[in-house]
């Protein structure tokens, strides 16, 4: 998998994947989230994660109805936490093979569209 700007990859829709396909390679994943900023590799590389803190409960709640909506709409869903009423974070990577794909990074990317309230 090429990198890709974050404008390219929110250009793509995801594609179901039920496993058969190898994962990226931790390479590819570092190249992928040079373009993605605050997305950050856990779990050895099979997962990404994004850390936000939002202006109170409320707006949490809100921010993780929008990624919902927009992860409904590309059929691939992450995993939501939020931790001491404002402390958000998103994980995300492809269940059926266990590690990253292409679609873990347009998700990654649409959510960073999402409009968030943060703490002031």
């Amino acid at each position: 998998m090429a990198a890709s700007t974050a404008q390219q990859l929110v250009q793509k829709r995801c594609v179901p994947c039920e496993g058969g396909v190898p994962a990226c390679s931790l390479d590819e994943s570092q190249a992928q989230l040079k373009n993605l900023p605050g997305w950050r590799l856990t779990h050895d590389g099979k997962r990404i994660r994004k850390d936000w803190t939002v202006k109170n409960f409320l707006a949490g709640m809100e921010f993780f109805q929008k990624v919902a909506e927009v992860a409904e709409a590309e059929q691939h869903h992450p995993d939501l936490h939020l931790e001491g009423y404002r402390n958000v974070w998103i994980e995300i990577w492809t269940h059926a093979i266990g590690g990253l794909s292409e679609n873990d990074f347009i998700l990654a990317a649409k959510i960073d569209r999402v409009p968030l309230r943060v703490k002031s």
